[in-house]
């Protein structure tokens, strides 16, 4: 099955986890023939661009504000028109957005699959990988944390189906 696939994490905000992305992660997960949707590609450049050219003051927070509140509805749904999110976990913590898409995708029964290649200790205790609830809603997802991009296709083949 073509599986439709949330990509949630940080990368998106620097050059080099943009260059990671697209070089990287996104083929590997399309390498199955799944379609991948970054919400980064959702972004209206143009209206971001108008509203940090605006001047300071309330009229561009307001503009922010509904930016902010539009983003978020198209985030939320673009993850319930997928069927699994792979959410990129690298950091000294889990990037607070994408631990947001991972509560949410638990909430909407998704599977999740985690990608940590960052080597650095990021959890509460020894015996996690990253936070304790990312990393419990990862799992009671039906999903995996994977450490290499190697591992990543049969991380995916080994999800649960879900009935939509």
């Amino acid at each position: 099955m073509i599986a439709r696939i949330y990509f949630s994490g940080p990368l998106g905000f620097s050059e080099a986890g943009i260059n990671f992305s697209h070089a990287v992660l996104i083929p590997e997960l399309e390498r199955s023939g799944h379609r991948v949707m970054n919400p980064f590609d959702l972004q209206d450049k143009a209206r971001i661009d108008a509203i940090k050219a605006m001047p300071a003051g309330d009229q561009r927070i307001q503009a922010w504000q509904r930016f902010n509140i539009n983003t978020g509805q198209e985030i939320r749904d673009a993850i319930d028109r997928c069927d699994i999110v792979f959410a990129v976990l690298d950091g000294i913590d889990v990037n607070s957005g994408a631990a947001a898409e991972i509560g949410y995708a638990f909430a909407r029964n998704k599977p999740i699959l985690g990608y940590r290649g960052d080597s650095r200790l990021s959890s509460d205790n020894e015996g996690g990988k990253v936070n304790l609830q990312v990393e419990y809603f990862i799992r009671a997802s039906g999903g995996d944390i994977v450490n290499r991009v190697f591992d990543i296709a049969d991380a995916l083949l080994r999800l649960p189906k879900r009935n939509k």
